[in-house]
């Protein structure tokens, strides 16, 4: 007698959580970024999003990696770096039906695409903005990026000198409707603010800080790579990435701090907003982040939304109908509808 398999367990489209995963990841063993694709899967599954609804943004970096990691039948597209908001909006302008998603780094986002990222928020286009905060440039062997603390050591032994960009408090300052944080190891915080933003209409930014287990976890040493670098002589260049077991998923209740230690030995502490924050007050919310910014802690949770909010759509008077979905008569009207818009303007 031949036992019958179990079963898979399905959402409420009838599809497993199998139909929204990727391909198999090529980051280090232990990266930060893993966790959070592991999140987006949970979320869009657990929300019942079908995956050929879906469009996947990036740009350059280990972060603009992932998408490739999750939903594996939606669309995507990989842009060039720092450009992927203009990218994605041009997208969402053209099929409004899709949901879209875009998944960045600190050095994409906050360095050479804060252009970029200022005026996605500004237009508050409907779209979900990760951005996966690990403070280095990972895929170029670990820089700083704009996001790393004043005084943070590299493995090369490097001090950075500059302060930090905030982009919770960049996004609420250019008018983001939806802004949160969290960190990679708290499954139970992060699933559900994917899970926000897929129901909120305008930009939903969810800075999530990512450890890299690889480039930001070492203390300043005379055995760093710059130090090595002017003193060798090379023969031929390689590289060694260690492996490191993933960060430990973490569990405390609003208003409560908690410390985190990293692979390096490091601690963060973070702590929860409490129940009683009002994340419709927009001044609070600026208030809150920088006193927990003074206390050397990190802010998590949902740090203000505006659901009423005047997306890009609304901003721009567009149909409901996407220009993906227009037929060529609608899109080329003819001379005679050019003449009378013309006549309208006189």
């Amino acid at each position: 007698m031949t036992r019958k398999p179990p079963s898979q367990k399905v959402n409420r489209l009838g599809l497993p959580m199998t139909e929204y995963k990727g391909l198999p990841s090529t980051l280090c063993k232990g990266c930060g970024h893993d966790a959070i694709t592991s999140q987006i899967v949970k979320a869009f599954y657990e929300s019942a999003i079908e995956p050929h609804r879906v469009a996947k943004m990036s740009g350059i970096g280990c972060s603009s990696k992932t998408p490739a990691y999750f939903l594996s039948t939606a669309h995507g597209f990989n842009a060039v770096h720092g450009r992927m908001p203009s990218v994605a909006t041009g997208a969402v302008l053209g099929n409004r039906s899709l949901v879209t998603i875009g998944v960045s780094g600190d050095g994409d986002t906050a360095s050479i695409g804060l252009g970029q990222f200022c005026h996605l928020l500004r237009r508050n286009v409907p779209m979900i903005y990760i951005i996966e905060n690990n403070g280095v440039y990972g895929l170029t062997k670990g820089q700083f990026s704009a996001t790393a603390d004043k005084g943070a050591a590299l493995k090369t032994g490097a001090i950075n000198d500059l302060p930090p960009i905030d982009c919770c408090t960049l996004a609420i300052e250019m008018g983001c409707s939806y802004v949160a944080r969290s960190f990679s190891g708290d499954p139970k915080q992060l699933v559900p603010l994917i899970q926000g933003a897929l129901s909120h209409q305008g930009t939903a930014v969810i800075d999530v800080v990512s450890p890299c287990v690889t480039f930001n976890n070492r203390e300043d040493s005379t055995k760093s790579y710059p130090w090595a670098k002017e003193h060798e002589e090379l023969l031929h260049q390689i590289d060694f990435v260690p492996h490191f077991e993933p960060i430990e998923e973490v569990e405390y209740e609003e208003g409560e701090s908690k410390d985190v230690e990293m692979p390096d030995g490091s601690v963060i502490r973070l702590r929860k907003l409490e129940r009683g924050h009002d994340p419709s007050d927009r001044r609070s919310a600026m208030r809150i982040l920088e006193d927990t910014r003074g206390k050397g802690e990190l802010l998590t949770g949902l740090i203000y939304v505006d659901p009423q909010a005047d997306n890009f759509f609304d901003l721009l008077n567009l149909g409901d109908r996407p220009l993906a979905q227009l037929g060529e008569e609608e899109l080329r009207p003819g001379p005679e509808v050019l003449d009378e818009v013309m006549k309208s303007l006189m």
